[in-house]
Parts: C-alpha cells; structure tokens; sequence
C-alpha cells in the first residue's frame, strides 16, 4: 500500500514496527479536496485524523490579531498536517487550505492512540510540537506589538502569496488548438492570455493578446483557420512558483516587462496573475518603494528609497509576520538598491570612456547581505569574484575596476550603508581577485587560520552573487567546501574564537550589561546572542558542506542531517526569530527618535515579558554554544 511507504520516510512513523505501520495503512481513508478549499481552519475543534498528502498542495494559514489571514508554510505529498490535536484535543493552531486538487489520507486519532500506547514516542513527538514557552513569549510579545501599531495597510502586498490571489484553475488550451477556438476563449473569458499545456497539465507555451495581433493579425496573408497555438505561442515562459510573495512577483514581471505570469507547483501549472491583479492589491507606498528601485536614475534618488525602508519595517512588524521573513524583504529592497546602485556607478564608468573589460565577474554580497537577513542600516560587505585571466590582462582589470570600486563604495555611503570597519569592500584589493587569487585566500585562512582570518572567513562564507555570473561564485562555494573538508581543524578555530564569550546572562536571570562607555547599562543583542547563533549553525553546516545560505535553511537541513532534534532546532528557531525581532524593532524606534539604529539595548527598559524572553532567548544560545564547544573539540586536525 502506498501509504506505508509514506510513513516509512516520515518522522515519527519510521520508528515503529511494519505490523503498527500496517494497522495505520489499514485504518486510513483517502479524500479528495477542491482547490481553494480549508481541510480545516484555526480554532475549529479537531476533526479527529491526522492528514497525510498523497499529492497535490496545502497552504498552512494563520488568522493574525489584525483578522487577516496569512500563508506561513505548504505541504507537499508525504507531508502531515493536524497532528497538534491529536494527542492535546486543543483546537487547530492554523488552517489548511488547499492550492490545487488535493488527495489526503486519513488517519483516524484512535488508530494512532492505539499506536501510541506501543510507542510511546509517537505521543512524544505530537505533543512536542505544542509551542515551547520561548516560542509561547515570541508569539504573546509580537502580537502586543501588533495591537499597538496604527496602522498595517501598508504592509498588505509583503504578506500575500500568489496562491492566495492567483487564478486558479487557470484557462487554458492544447498545442493543437485552433487559433480561432483561442481568441475565441479568450474573448469570452475576458482574460488578456492563455496557457498552452499538455496532458498532464505541464507549461508548454502562453498565448497573449500581443501574439495574437502581432502573429496573426498583422502579417500579410495571415490565416487564421490554418494556425495553431503551437504556431503562435511563446514557448519561453516565465513562471513562479505559487509559494512567491506579491512583492517578489511585481518586481519579477517589471524586471522581465511580462503582464501575465503563470504559476507552476513542481512540473504542474496551478494558476495564472497579470500584473493588473499585482496593482490592483498594492499598497501605494510600500509597493512604489519596490517599483521606483528599478527606475532611479540618481544616487541621490536611491538614498530617498533607502530611508522609506523604515516604514516598511514598521508596517511588516505591526501585522505579526516572523522577524526572519522580514528581514528576507529588507534583504529584498537592501539588494534591490544595491544592484541598481551598481549600474548607475557602470553606466557613469562607462560614460568617462572607460571600457568595461571582456572579463566575466560577479560582484558578492557576503555577511547579514548574503544570508539575507539584513536590518535596517546594514554595513557594506561585498566584494568581486573574476574568471581566471593571465597575469599579463591584471593591469586592464585593474585600470578598470580600481576607480570603479571606489566610486561604488562611496555611492553605496552616500545612500546610507555604512562603510565596514573590517573594510571588507571591493574598494580593497584583498577582495578583489580572480578565482584562482581567491583559491590562494581562502587556503591561507583554513591552513593558517590565525584570529583575522577567521573573522574574515565568518563574513565571507555567507556570500551570494547580486549581479554578475553566478557561476563563478559557484565554482568559490566548491573552493571553499573543499578547502573545509580536508582541513576541518579549522571549525575548531572558528569554535575557539566565537565561543571565547558568554551570553550576557548572569547568575540568578540577571542581565550584565556594559559598565562603563557609550553604551553603558546596555547590552548588545547581535554580540551577546544572535551572533552566536549564526556563527555555531554555519560552522556545523561547513562541517555537513550544506549550501544553503540563510541561518534556518541551514537549521532545516541540520535537522535532515540529524545534527539537531527537531524539538532542539525549533527551540533555537525561536530564539533566532526572537533576538531578531528585538534588534529591528529597537532599530526602528532608534530611527524614528532621530538617532543612529544599533543592536545595543537597556534590558530593563523592556516589559517583564520581554526580559523572560530575552533570558529565554540567551540560554538557547548558551546552549548551542555549548554543543559546538564540545562537537568541535573533537575535530580532527
């Protein structure tokens, strides 16, 4: 039975034995869901089966203190869903709403008791996924925010996702359609395309209003009745997967001047948006900031679009959204303005006569930029990776790229990224170079990894090309994995330096803060924990060369790699989300009052709340230190 082989691959049913897993098979029903159809909503009382995904695809919502509804995650065939409830008997914590026709099995909560009095670890894991009170504090705090905020409209098109406002099932045709039989339909339906698919619904082509004139109408002889969509369609698409939020869509459709964009869940199409359905949910401001990036013509004019960053920030935290997401738009627009800077300091370069050389590069963003958890005032971390040329062709490049870096890195200033202490910039040669000059580096720091190179290796390793060829950036990844794999006694002095600071947590709960200085009666939540984190979750994903980027990527694919439980991973989640939410929320108050944004705070200027959270939070991290300490002592070198 199929189902057997699901729960064989899935946690916690691979642990128990084939005849229990032949009784749950036995015991289940399989159902079939319309698109755009809630298997259950939150709060509702439990149905009392636990949902398997045989195929289609699932959206997990929730309903924030604002009434609106939000998507926070999917499930795919052989994921489960409702499993909360069936040990607790609470309510749903979050919907389940169907994208496309949907199958389930369904697995009755007896069964599963039965199963559970034979293993008791099945009733572990459930009740395990009831919220931690570090999870339990995050989540009461963010919606205090929320209720306090004035206003969130502005925040409306960062929080949707294409499934929520796509069309779905989208009209569509054959490739041996008539075109007559698709004006027609199209005339009808009043829609400005159609997708072209085949039998199992993949995307061969679209057909636009465009192609319709300019293939059919407007050539001489043109005869419609001895056309099909085959012959008039483009067969280049663009899609997205239905999981994009809207504003990633808007900026996608004007990148590529596209008006109509279908939506694709694996090889199957599931839907249709125009960039008319885009506008028609933007909000004024928040959606113009993404738009105008594009079109700035002026340094001047990407600094204005830098400083409305803030109101975005504001806006994403006042409608509940999880700090890391908000950080990946920050990221998003921080990018966005930083690319486009890139080409404006080009197209200036270029006008002064000077001739770009035939040399493939790519220009990487590397620290909270590559792991794209930016805030709101990040520093510049970046630097240029070129293809391997003779030593004979360094003085064109450099003739070139020299002057060119400079005026990137003041150009990035003037809009408002500070400039790095560290001076980890392309405006300094040492982060400039080809890929064999970076080969050199990077073998150098793992062989002789001496303090600065390790500080160095810690901003650099969370690189991601932001223009350019990506290839080269890939071939680095390859450099460094290799590099880490045959001296792994380097993870050691990574440990070594990171962990040579505690939490600023002292005996009794109390908070050590600065004594005297700047920043005295404060602590610094990047130095004194989310640092930390980061810093112990990337050393482990070297060790297991994962190449995700982003800190709970990394956390989810630790998880696949039994580095971490999933009741641990999940627990430093919620202290990541947590630390994060407390510096962008401070940095946006900071801002607002007139002052520089920074990750110091007085603790006991935060509620009684806040401080349990932050404790919370802190030991988490203290904790994660301590397993790296004692993993990565034990490393070989």
């Amino acid at each position: 039975m199929a189902l057997i082989s699901y729960l064989q691959n899935i946690e916690p049913f691979n642990q128990i034995p084939e005849n229990l897993s032949e009784e749950i098979a036995s015991a289940a029903i399989v159902k079939t869901y319309l698109p755009r159809t809630f298997i259950f909503q939150q709060n509702d009382y439990p149905t009392g089966y636990l949902y398997i995904v045989k195929e289609g695809l699932v959206e997990i919502t929730v309903i924030t203190p604002g009434g609106t509804d939000m998507v926070v995650d999917y499930r795919k065939e052989g994921s489960f869903l409702g499993g909360t409830p069936i040990f607790t008997e609470e309510p749903y914590t979050g919907g389940a709403r169907t994208v496309k026709t949907t199958q389930c099995y369904l697995i009755p909560q007896e069964v599963l008791h039965r199963v559970a009095r034979e293993c008791p670890g099945i009733r572990e894991y459930f009740t395990r996924l009831v919220l931690s009170r570090l999870r339990q504090l995050y989540l009461e705090i963010v919606s205090d925010h929320h209720r306090m905020a004035l206003t969130h409209v502005e925040a409306y098109p960062f929080k949707k996702r294409l499934s929520e406002i796509m069309i779905t099932p989208a009209e569509t045709c054959r490739r041996e359609d008539g075109v007559r039989l698709v004006a027609r339909r199209m005339a009808e339906k009043r829609i400005g395309s159609l997708p072209v698919v085949d039998e199992q619904n993949r995307l061969n082509g679209i057909i636009t209003e465009n192609d319709l004139v300019s293939k059919v109408l407007a050539p001489d002889g043109g005869d419609p009745d001895a056309l099909c969509a085959r012959d008039i369609m483009t067969a280049e698409t663009f899609s997205l997967p239905p999981s994009t939020f809207m504003y990633e869509a808007m900026s996608f459709m004007i990148g590529h001047r596209i008006k109509h964009l279908p939506i694709i869940d694996g090889e199957e199409l599931v839907g249709i948006v125009s960039l008319r359905d885009l506008m028609r949910y933007r909000s004024h401001k928040a959606m113009l900031l993404v738009g105008s990036i594009r079109d700035e013509r002026t340094i001047e004019g990407l600094a204005r679009i830098h400083k409305e960053a803030v109101g975005v920030a504001r806006s994403l935290l006042s409608e509940t959204r999880s700090a890391p997401e908000v950080m990946e738009i920050l990221s998003y627009i921080h990018h966005s303005i930083i690319r486009r800077a890139f080409e404006i300091c080009l197209e200036q370069t270029k006008a002064e006569g000077k001739k770009l050389p035939e040399v493939r590069f790519a220009f990487i963003i590397m620290g909270s930029g590559g792991r794209r958890e930016m805030l709101l005032r990040p520093d510049q971390d970046h630097g240029f990776i070129f293809e391997n040329i003779s030593d004979e062709r360094l003085p064109e490049l450099e003739a070139f790229y020299g002057p060119f870096s400079e005026r990137l890195v003041k150009a990035l200033q003037t809009i408002g990224y500070p400039l790095c202490r560290g001076k980890v910039m392309v405006n300094n040669p040492l982060w400039r170079g080809r890929l064999c000059d970076w080969y050199k580096r990077i073998r150098d720091w793992v062989n002789d990894p001496e303090p600065q190179a390790v500080r160095y290796s810690s901003i650099f390793f969370d690189f991601v090309t932001l223009t350019g060829d990506p290839s080269l950036a890939h071939d680095l990844r390859h450099i460094v994995t290799d590099q880490i794999r045959q001296f792994q006694g380097f993870l050691y002095h990574m440990m070594s330096l990171d962990l040579r600071y505690k939490v600023p947590v002292g005996l009794f709960g109390r908070f050590l803060v600065e004594k005297e200085g700047e920043h005295k009666g404060e602590l610094s939540l990047k130095q004194g924990g989310s640092i930390y984190l980061v810093d112990c979750i990337r050393m482990f994903a070297l060790e297991k060369e994962v190449q995700s980027v982003t800190t709970l990527d990394r956390l989810k694919e630790l998880v696949q790699f039994n580095v971490f439980a999933p009741e641990t991973a999940e627990h430093i989640r919620a202290a990541f989300e947590a630390l994060s939410f407390l510096r962008l929320r401070n940095e946006v108050n900071l801002i607002e009052q007139g002052r520089k944004p920074s990750h110091f705070i007085d603790p006991y200027s935060l509620s009684l709340n806040e401080q349990d959270l932050l404790r919370e939070s802190f030991h988490a991290v203290a904790k994660l230190q301590d397993a790296a300490k004692r993993h990565f002592s034990k490393a070989p070198f």
